[in-house]
């Protein structure tokens, strides 16, 4: 397990916004590790793991993006049936919510990747 940085961006529900975050990103060399967006009705968010976390608050910043910072656990699981199920099992005994939660694995890896803010310490 590992603490990440997460950047969390506003944005308009409409073609293009997330398109102009990732350019600024992409132009100041910043690769984005994992990403979650949502929308409810004119309105939505990303949230994103970057490899570089100050130079994408700098590159944000500069282009007047407004975002906030986070933190989030990052756990590596095996890339098995029911190896999520047991951390979420470890975590519901202790008490402890899962605020959100995304994740990503290519079906031949061996190992899966899950960033995940909860209301509490993971283990």
């Amino acid at each position: 397990m590992a603490k990440v940085k997460q950047l969390t961006v506003s944005l308009e529900n409409k073609p293009g916004t997330l398109a102009h975050v990732t350019r600024i990103l992409a132009d100041a060399k910043v690769n984005i590790v994992a990403l979650f967006g949502s929308t409810v009705g004119a309105q939505g968010s990303v949230q994103l793991v970057v490899d570089n976390f100050n130079k994408a608050k700098k590159a944000l910043s500069a282009a007047g993006v407004a975002h906030s910072e986070g933190s989030l656990e990052q756990v590596e699981l095996s890339n098995k049936p029911g190896a999520l199920a047991q951390l979420t099992d470890r975590l519901a005994k202790k008490g402890v919510n899962i605020d959100s939660i995304y994740a990503t694995v290519p079906k031949s890896a061996k190992r899966a990747v899950v960033v995940l803010a909860t209301s509490g310490p993971l283990l």
